[in-house]
């Protein structure tokens, strides 16, 4: 049996969203733990010209629920990137988890022949929609997770690669 669009992406898009919400959970305790202002958190990031944390979970929010609704032909909804507390912030990542669940198999159905049109300031950018999922999406989505989970490791939050797997 192969493996399906929709298995390749919703259930795996929503199961590290929930990884992220629990690592952030961890970072909210270890910053009341230590004393620390959460927004030294929020704000932090591992190089100058690197996003803050803030950042990669509106950017992880925003591949996942872009990646659902290109490959299901729908509208991306669009959400201001205005969080800036962890509240927000699992907020932000409740309401991708909530869209997602909205996206069934059957919209997905085909769209790996489907084209996925990028609108990027340098120009379009055209896939077929395997491509789209396995060579743009998913790696961005994990390349921008990482970066979350490093910045709060980088910052001493007792984090290890199983919070970031999850329960496998």
């Amino acid at each position: 049996m192969s493996l399906s669009m929709y298995e390749a992406s919703i259930p795996v898009l929503a199961r590290m969203l929930g990884n992220l919400s629990n690592i952030l959970k961890k970072a909210e305790a270890n910053a009341q733990a230590r004393g620390i202002d959460p927004k030294v958190f929020i704000d932090s990031r591992l190089a100058p010209d690197m996003y803050p944390l803030a950042r990669q979970v509106q950017v992880v929010s925003d591949m996942a629920k872009g990646c659902a609704a290109r490959l299901a032909g729908v509208d991306v909804p669009s959400w201001a990137d205005t969080e800036s507390t962890f509240e927000e912030l699992q907020a932000r990542i409740a309401k991708t988890q909530a869209f997602l669940k909205g996206i069934d198999a059957a919209q997905l159905d085909g769209s790996e022949d489907r084209t996925v049109v990028l609108k990027m300031r340098s120009g379009d950018l055209s896939f077929r929609g395997r491509d789209y999922l396995l060579g743009f999406a998913l790696p961005n989505f994990y390349f921008h997770l990482t970066a979350a989970y490093a910045i709060l490791r980088h910052n001493g939050v007792d984090v290890g690669k199983m919070d970031f797997l999850g329960g496998v």
